[in-house]
């Protein structure tokens, strides 16, 4: 009897083992408060909510099995409840609408990382999505050119992997750290890419990436590149180049510095960063396949 009692529960254990766990995340205080105004959410206090969010996490990790983090977003939440005739005051909602999440929402492995670290990439991580979508929208419904008739989505995205390849070979040998921003929304586009050498990445970073600079490229926004290369035994180069017109015109050494080194929220001038050279953008080589401003 003992035996096969303890045989069962060995068995459940090892199941529980291969079902994965997804938790959705109320990150913010607005959010917390949002949720408040269903009965059945439990919580009054978010720092008590996230305390016990992390002991769940905790729990779930020593059952071995696989967790995802996804964030709990209740203006989608309600607007989902609504398209699928879902009462939103119910526990088994916000279960549905989590696992929901768990194919289509932004999430982050859980790994016994703290709360203040597992946040910031999370939410890292749904800026990136969105980011990624709102581009490749761009792009997708940016139409024919009236001139040749080519797609002007493609054509983009083609001009701008160009330009990535071109920055990283000019750049050289090192690490290299580049921003891509576009001024396309009310709030700035932003890309990142850590990459080595002169060969673009072929991970997720390099297309997002590149997506963004086509999306620039496709609105004729304002936006622009840095570049920061960290090489051994010399001081990190920063350079910068301004999107404007779909192309990339490198900075002076000056706008360089003065991008850099004042706040961008005041306008007040900050120190220079020890042990970093302030250096103009690298001219780019011409592209012979370059026919944008000839047909766009």
């Amino acid at each position: 009897m003992t035996r096969t009692g303890t045989t069962t529960a060995h068995l459940r254990r090892a199941l529980r083992r291969e079902v994965p766990s997804t938790v959705g995340l109320l990150a913010d205080e607005r959010d917390f408060a949002a949720m408040r105004r269903y009965r059945t959410f439990a919580f009054d206090d978010h720092t008590t909510y996230l305390r016990q969010v992390e002991a769940l996490l905790r729990t779930l990790a020593t059952q071995g099995g696989h967790t995802t983090v996804t964030l709990f977003d209740p203006e989608e939440y309600a607007a989902w409840c609504a398209e699928t005739g879902t009462d939103p005051d119910h526990p088994t909602s916000r279960s549905h609408f989590t696992a929901h999440l768990a194919t289509t929402g932004a999430r982050v492995t859980y790994t016994g990382q703290p709360l203040t670290t597992l946040l910031p990439e999370l939410v890292d991580t749904a800026v990136r999505q969105a980011t990624w979508e709102y581009a490749t929208t761009v792009l997708a419904t940016a139409g024919d050119c009236a001139g040749c008739g080519k797609d002007i989505g493609k054509a983009a995205y083609e001009r701008a992997a160009r330009l990535l390849t071109r920055l990283l070979e000019a750049a050289g040998p090192g690490t290299h750290h580049l921003v891509c921003s576009v001024q396309a929304t009310d709030d700035p586009l932003l890309a990142v890419l850590h990459t080595h050498g002169t060969t673009p990445p072929d991970e997720a970073a390099g297309p997002e990436f590149t997506a963004v600079l086509a999306a620039g490229i496709a609105l004729a926004a304002p936006g622009g590149v840095v570049l920061r290369t960290t090489a051994p035994g010399t001081p990190d180069r920063l350079h910068g180049w301004r999107l404007a017109e779909s192309t990339l015109t490198p900075l002076t050494e000056a706008e360089v510095f003065a991008a850099y080194c004042t706040d961008a929220r005041t306008g007040e001038p900050l120190s220079p960063e020890p042990g970093v050279e302030y250096r103009a953008g690298h001219p780019l080589a011409p592209d012979p396949d370059d026919d944008w401003t000839t047909h766009h």
